[in-house]
This record gives C-alpha cells, sequence and structure tokens, in this order.
C-alpha cells in the first residue's frame, strides 16, 4: 500500500499562497508572470515591440528608452465595484526589456490601437547591415 504524503508536506507552501491570495489580490507579483505581455520583431530598417495593454489609460503609462532597455511601467486601476472573480491584474507594473542592437533613440515612437501598444524603435545607423561590394583585382 502507497500513501502519498505529498499534500501533508506541501500544506505550509499552499496556505501561504492562499493567505497571500486573500490578503494581496491586487498586488502585481513580479516573477511569477510578466505584464504587460509582448511581441518584439524587427526588420531592416526598425525593432519592433507590441504590447497588450487592453483597457489601460495613456496618461496611466511611461515609456523610457536608454541605450540598452526600453522600460514600460504604469498602473492599471482597479474599477470600482464588487467582484465574484477578478482575473485581470491591477496595480503597479514594469516591464523592462533589454535590446540587443543599437537604436536610434532620438527617432522611437509610440502608438495605442485597440489596446496595444506599438513600439517602433529605428535602428542606429552602425547596426544597419551594409553591403560591401568585392573588388577584382
Amino acid at each position: 500500500m502507497v500513501i502519498d504524503l505529498g499534500s501533508v508536506y506541501n500544506f505550509p507552501y499552499e496556505f501561504d499562497k492562499v493567505f497571500n491570495e486573500v490578503f494581496n489580490p491586487r498586488q502585481y507579483k513580479r516573477g511569477k508572470s510578466s505584464y504587460p505581455p509582448i511581441n518584439i520583431g524587427e526588420d531592416e530598417k526598425n525593432v519592433y515591440v507590441h504590447a497588450e495593454m487592453p483597457g489601460l489609460a495613456i496618461e496611466d503609462m511611461d515609456i523610457e528608452i536608454t541605450a540598452k532597455d526600453l522600460v514600460i511601467k504604469g498602473e492599471r486601476k482597479l474599477p470600482e465595484g464588487r467582484y465574484f472573480r477578478q482575473e485581470r491584474i491591477s496595480g503597479v507594473f514594469q516591464r523592462i526589456i533589454s535590446i540587443n542592437t543599437l537604436v536610434d533613440v532620438d527617432n522611437v515612437s509610440a502608438s495605442m490601437k485597440d489596446g496595444v501598444l506599438r513600439i517602433i524603435m529605428p535602428k542606429a545607423e552602425s547596426s544597419v547591415p551594409k553591403k560591401i561590394a568585392v573588388e577584382i583585382e
């Protein structure tokens, strides 16, 4: 006969998890998931970042760029009312995205449409591939 004691040993962890959810349900927990979810792409001239942020007002977000990182931060405010279930994240968030190519930080643009934040980062001239002609001697 095999007796599974896993649930007994996991009880302190499960109790802490329930306690944290009950007494701190609105706080975004860093490390468990990444918000906002993003897609990053590129072509020869630009790096593109698309971040899903439905329902977030533009004045509640801040975007910063450095030579190495793109930082998206803000606050998703909790709508008033009583809830039976709340799955949408609310509270303060920050997402730091490492940029692996040189970009022209002075010409980065951002727009929001249908709950998707679109950031276009033009590549710096030094990071755009250039063809080199081979001469015959």
